[in-house]
C-alpha cells in the first residue's frame, strides 16, 4: 500500500508522514530529503544551479541513503546540513531540473516497490505514484507555515526574521506550483488537509483514518 502526502513547504508533511509510517507500521520516503542532499552536492561542487548536464551528473553519481531519520550523501550524514536557508532556497532549481527529477523519481519508486510506504513530497500522488492507494495534500496559512519554518530554523540555531521567510516562501510556493515539470498542485482525487488549526495529534490521527477508510473499502 502506498500513502502520497503532497503539499507546499512547512505544511508539516515530513513529521506528520514520518509519525503516520510509524504508527501503521510502513517504511517512510521522505522525497524533499533526497533533492536537497543533490542540491548539497552541487553546491559543495560549485556547479551553477542552471548547468543541467552537470546536474544530471552529480544525481546520477550521488548515493543517497535514508536511514530512520538521517540522511547519508555518499556516506556522511547530512541531516543537518540540507536544511541550511543555502540549500533551500537552492532546492527549487534544483528540483526544476529534468535530469534530476528522472533520476529522483526513479529511486522512490525503487524505494517503494515492495512493503507499505508512507512518501511526502510535492509530486508524489501526481507523478510518481499516481495510483497510489490514498492521495492527501496537506497545506496550512501562509503565516502558519511561515512561522513554523521560522521556529525549525531557530532551533537550529538559524534565527531569520519572519518577514524574510514569509517572503522566501511565498516565492517558492509561486514557482512550485508554476514549474513546468512536476508542478505542486493537488492529484484529482487526492483528499486536501488543512491544518492550520489542527494540533499534531490531531492531523495523524486525521491521516490514519484516511488510510484506515480505504483500507476497508
Amino acid at each position: 500500500m502506498i500513502v502520497t502526502i503532497d503539499g507546499p513547504a512547512a505544511a508539516g508533511k515530513s513529521t506528520a508522514a514520518r509519525a503516520l509510517a510509524n504508527r501503521l507500521g510502513f517504511d517512510f520516503l521522505d522525497t524533499g530529503a533526497m533533492y536537497r542532499a543533490v542540491t548539497l552536492a552541487a553546491i559543495r561542487r560549485k556547479v551553477p544551479l542552471d548547468d543541467e548536464k552537470q546536474l544530471g551528473k552529480i544525481a546520477n553519481a550521488v548515493t543517497i541513503t535514508l536511514c530512520g531519520g538521517s540522511v547519508l550523501l555518499d556516506g556522511e550524514d547530512v541531516t543537518t546540513a540540507i536544511r541550511d536557508p543555502e540549500v533551500t532556497r537552492a532546492s527549487r532549481h534544483v528540483a526544476d531540473s529534468p535530469a534530476v527529477r528522472a533520476r529522483m523519481v526513479t529511486l522512490q519508486r525503487e524505494a517503494c516497490r515492495d512493503g507499505n510506504i508512507v512518501t511526502e513530497g510535492r509530486d508524489q500522488g501526481t507523478v510518481v505514484f499516481p495510483n497510489a492507494s490514498v492521495k492527501i495534500f496537506l497545506t496550512a496559512r501562509p503565516e502558519i507555515r511561515a512561522s513554523r519554518r521560522q521556529q525549525e530554523q531557530a532551533a537550529r540555531g538559524q534565527h531569520i526574521p519572519l518577514d524574510q521567510v514569509l517572503a522566501d516562501q511565498a516565492d517558492r510556493d509561486r514557482k512550485d506550483a508554476s514549474r513546468a515539470i512536476a508542478p505542486m498542485v493537488p492529484a484529482s482525487d487526492a483528499v486536501i488537509l488543512d491544518t492550520s488549526n489542527l494540533s499534531f495529534d490531531e492531523v495523524v490521527s486525521a491521516l490514519e483514518r484516511l488510510v484506515h477508510d480505504a483500507r476497508v473499502t
